[in-house]
Formats: C-alpha cells, structure tokens, sequence
C-alpha cells in the first residue's frame, strides 16, 4: 500500500477507535456513574473532562477558548495531512496519520461537549500518570514514529517526505 492511503486508513482507523470507546464508555456502559472502574492493579477508568490541552495545560473555561481550540487542532490536522501526502514512506504517514485521527478525534470532543473525555488512568503505588484516550494514545505514538523517522530512519537508508536515501 502506497504511503498516503496507508496514513488515511491510519487517521481514519484511530478516529473511529476514539469515538468508539468514548461514546461506548460514555452511553453504553455509563462511565460517569459507575466509575471508577479497575481494570488491573495499575489501570482503572474514570471520567475527567479536559478543557485543556496535553496534561491539563492551558484550561478553556469559555467557549471562545474552546473553539480557539477546535481550530487550532483542524488546522494542525490538515496541514499533518498535506505532509502526509508528500510522505515518502508509510512508517511517516501512518505516524502522520495517527496525530491527525488524533487530534480530530479530540476535537470533535471539544465541539459537541465543550472538552476533551479523557478515562484511561495508569497509576503504581504512589505513581499517577495523567488521565488520557486514544486519541491521546495515537498522537503520542505518531510523535514517537515521527522521532524514530527523522532521527533514524535516514540512517538505514528508508526514503521518507520525499527525500532520497541515505547511501
């Protein structure tokens, strides 16, 4: 599969995923009332609504931050997405394609409920990480793939965003 389908189906793949598990966790199996629910010794979900962005950062009270917000995540969308579609490999435009799920996804959240639904809690003795979803989860990986692809990628002679390889 060339590079840019594979980074669609991608976006595509981890936007679906996200919306999934937060209208399931949401309507389905009712979340808000019946949290927290303990998956391990170390995992758990429960309900945080995140008006923020990464960790809680900057937190939107008003809707002119929210939509400030929406927009600021659709246009890093689409201009991920006119990198996709010069990527030269499909290690870089899944990598794109996970952001761009991602953020859209978290998007959507900010839209229809004025922040994002975070419920994957991960925590060890006195050890908290932050509360995330899987939009979450798929721009982190994208960031992880697009480190590996720009630092060493190059290196093993992999064509990436149009570039040659490495000989």
């Amino acid at each position: 599969m060339r590079p840019l389908p594979f980074g669609l189906l991608v976006a595509v793949a981890t936007l679906v995923l996200d919306q999934a598990s937060k209208l399931g966790l949401l309507f389905w199996a009712d979340l808000p009332l019946r949290q927290p629910v303990v998956l391990a010794p170390f995992a758990q979900l429960i309900v945080v609504w995140n008006r923020g962005i990464s960790y809680g950062l900057f937190q939107q009270d008003g809707d002119l931050g929210r939509w400030i917000l929406v927009g600021i995540s659709l246009v890093a969308a689409a201009a991920l997405g006119a990198w996709m579609a010069k990527a030269g490999s499909r290690l870089l435009a899944g990598s794109l394609g996970l952001i761009v799920g991602g953020a859209i996804g978290n998007a959507i959240d900010r839209a229809a409920y004025g922040a994002v639904f975070d419920f994957v809690h991960l925590h060890a003795g006195g050890w908290s990480w932050y509360v995330f979803n899987v939009a979450d989860a798929g721009i982190v990986f994208g960031v992880v793939g697009l480190l590996y692809d720009g630092l060493w990628a190059d290196r093993r002679g992999v064509a990436t965003a149009g570039k040659e390889p490495v000989k």
